[in-house]
């Protein structure tokens, strides 16, 4: 199987997580605390894979200079779309409380969610698709990363679109065209820089990288901490632990 097709597969399953996560919303009264604390998790598991496999191998990769470059911009650029989706609607898409507006609330606030909920998986997904290209089969630390944090991301987004009265067809149309969006991400990922230097490979890795962070930062942690407050830090260690344990282990 090419290796830009096997890209695509396990950006699509990576993406289906997020679609479990908002399978047992919907269907499953999931206490607010009980989403918060697997949030938290979730944020550990992220940060472990950045800091040991992504960041660290692109540096080993591309130089120092090219990962703090690439980092930089990829946080900066989700920092500024993420203000920008925030004041339309979008600033609490992870929230599993009634924070996020309906459509009478805020018009357009349901596009900007979709758009937003989208624009926190594809960096997920790309940099799946070039752990391939090292020859050496997916990131299984990073792969397992994202499906352990993209179920509560799932799972707490899809409790706040259902409070603020989202419609079935609605909520799953975003996770689902999200899985498929994913797959494609991963895919053109792999297929697009098969062939590119190092350099640049490690560059758009840490891309990615700060995109992800940011995006812990400014989503995932707020959730966590609103509703388990001092237990939040405690839980992403534990997530954080395991991930490194996952990535050792390896």
């Amino acid at each position: 199987m090419p290796i830009w097709l096997q890209a695509g597969l396990w950006g699509l399953l990576a993406g289906g997580a997020l679609v479990v996560g908002a399978v047992i919303a919907w269907f499953v009264r999931v206490p607010q605390r009980v989403s918060a604390s697997v949030m938290a998790f979730g944020a550990g598991v992220l940060i472990s894979a950045l800091a040991f496999d992504l960041v660290d191998e692109a540096e080993t990769k591309g130089g120092l200079v090219a990962t703090a470059l690439g980092f930089l911009v990829g946080a900066s650029v989700y920092v500024l779309a993420n203000a920008v989706l925030a004041r339309r609607g979008a600033r609490h898409r992870k929230r599993s409380s009634e924070h996020q507006p309906s459509e009478e609330d805020q018009q357009g606030s349901g596009a900007a969610i979709a758009i937003g909920a989208l624009m926190d998986g594809i960096p997920e997904s790309i940099v799946l698709g070039l752990s391939l290209l090292s020859g050496h089969g997916v990131g299984v630390p990073v792969l397992a990363a994202i499906i352990i944090s993209n179920i509560p991301e799932g799972l707490s987004s899809v409790a706040g679109m259902k409070g603020s009265g989202r419609s079935a067809r609605y909520v799953f149309g975003v996770w689902g065209g999200i899985a498929v969006a994913s797959g494609a991400a991963g895919l053109l990922g792999c297929l697009l820089l098969q062939n590119a230097a190092p350099e640049l490979i490690a560059g758009i890795t840490a891309l990615a990288a700060g995109a992800i962070l940011a995006m812990i930062a400014d989503t995932m942690i707020p959730e966590a901490f609103e509703r388990t407050h001092l237990y939040a830090g405690l839980i992403t260690t534990l997530g954080f632990l395991t991930a490194f344990v996952i990535s050792r282990a390896g």
